[in-house]
């Protein structure tokens, strides 16, 4: 059994504004918890610190207080048991879509057969099979993102974090990206969380 607990999360930024120094309290004593194979969003406002609470359940960001915890471990810098898909797909620009799916891969220590084997089959997964020697450059903003959602679900994680993934979407896109993920959370049992979503594998 696994779980995604935020304990009493607070974070606090220092900025310089016009020359002068103010502190900006993006997050304040947040908790919440996603439990096995579960899908929870996270909705407010504009600036309201909901990727800055995926960013520290990442392991992007340190809080300024409180704690995350997965699997009842503490949350200490990044780790192969989170995966997480931005709101731009952040594809390394000079690799194919294959080759951005192995690199993830690649730093968990996977190499040869079944490297390349991983990576072919999480971008047939995602519907693109027939692309892998594409570059981001050659892809649509919806085959990118399926890219970096590939990417992600390749490592394995039991935590999945995606910070609007597909905010920067037509409509049209975005929904059928939104169908095409509730059947991979089908498919990969992942749970999930997101402003996102935290999705997480049934264990």
């Amino acid at each position: 059994m696994g779980e995604v607990s935020l304990v009493d999360v607070s974070k606090r930024f220092t900025l310089r504004i016009a020359g002068e120094v103010q502190a900006v309290q993006a997050l304040a004593r947040v908790s919440f918890t996603v439990r096995d194979g579960e899908i929870v969003s996270l909705i407010g406002p504009s600036g309201c610190g909901k990727t800055t609470a995926l960013r520290i359940a990442m392991g992007l960001e340190t809080a300024s207080g409180g704690r995350v915890m997965v699997d009842g471990r503490e949350v200490k810098g990044c780790g192969h048991d989170r995966g997480m898909v931005f709101q731009h797909a952040e594809l390394l620009p000079w690799l194919s879509a294959m080759q951005n799916v192995m690199f993830g891969l690649e730093m968990k220590g996977m190499r040869g057969a079944e490297l390349r084997d991983t990576a072919a089959r999480y971008l047939d997964l995602v519907g693109l099979g027939d692309s892998r020697g594409r570059r981001p450059h050659q892809l649509s903003g919806g085959m990118k993102q399926r890219v970096g959602i590939a990417r992600a679900l390749a490592i394995d994680p039991k935590v999945l974090l995606m910070d609007e993934p597909f905010g920067a979407l037509d409509a049209q896109t975005r929904e059928t990206m939104q169908d095409e993920l509730m059947r991979l959370h089908e498919r990969t049992k992942r749970r999930s969380c997101s402003s996102p979503t935290i999705s997480t594998r049934r264990c």
